[in-house]
């Protein structure tokens, strides 16, 4: 926690802090956070996300120690998992749990049923969420997979998702180390754009240019760049630094 927080807060007085979004903690690590935050003793409270890993009957009491300490903290998100068949009475209570102003972001999982319980979860004003990765093979989403779910969200008015796990990299490849192929958060925003303007999103999706993503990135007009971050809204990455050197290295930053 004190390395996590120490280069969170070197970021944002860092020239690129407008690239960093929220930092990330789940509810059992709670009180660590705390307790380091009463240490560095922050000019403004921390904006964060508070990633549920305590089930959904924990998140009262989470939020109610979030609240408490409000001079340190300022959330902004909720995230966690769905039930493996995407309750309606349990994203009910997922609503009424957390404060209307925070974003909630629920993950339903990827099986038989998984695109109705996406459209449930936006249907309930939450953000739903898509793991692109991970520690084994079958984490990792085929294309066909994410064009569905990103067809799935362009199709709800004002819907908006956040992606997850193994996106520290802009453009797809393959890992050197596990050999698995890896999902690149910019075919991720490149598929996006696409998707509200009709294009190809499995081929925006698998292609490993990186040139011709970042030219056709560069290439939208303000209006489309708004309308395509208002969708792809959020995704969490294990590193800072990775992310940053792409981007430069494709001269999008």
């Amino acid at each position: 926690m004190p390395e996590a927080l120490k280069g969170h807060f070197e970021t944002r007085a860092g020239e690129h802090a407008g690239v960093l979004g929220v930092f990330l903690c789940q509810a059992s690590r709670l009180p660590e956070l705390i307790t380091e935050l009463i240490k560095i003793k922050p000019k403004e409270p921390l904006p964060f996300s508070l990633i549920i890993d305590t089930g959904l009957g924990g998140v009262p009491k989470a939020i109610s120690i979030v609240e408490s300490r409000n001079e340190l903290l300022a959330l902004k998100m909720v995230e966690m998992p769905a039930p493996s068949d995407v309750d309606e009475v349990w994203l009910e209570r997922v609503s009424e749990f957390v404060p209307e102003d925070v974003v909630r972001v629920v993950e339903p999982r990827r099986g038989v049923g998984w695109l109705d319980g996406v459209r449930k979860v936006i249907e309930h004003g939450s953000w739903p969420k898509i793991r692109c990765g991970g520690l084994s093979r079958e984490n990792f989403p085929s294309v066909d997979e994410v064009a569905d779910f990103l067809s799935v969200v362009s199709s709800f008015s004002g819907a908006a998702f956040k992606a997850t796990n193994s996106l520290h990299r802009a453009v797809r490849h393959v890992d050197a180390e596990s050999g698995f192929e890896h999902h690149g958060f910019l075919n991720l925003l490149v598929a996006s754009a696409r998707c509200l303007s009709g294009g190809n999103v499995r081929d925006a999706l698998a292609s490993t240019d990186g040139e011709a993503l970042a030219s056709e990135a560069a290439e939208l007009s303000d209006e489309a760049a708004k309308a395509v971050r208002a969708v792809f809204a959020s995704y969490a990455s294990a590193t800072f630094d990775e992310p940053i050197a792409d981007l430069k290295g494709l001269g999008l930053l």
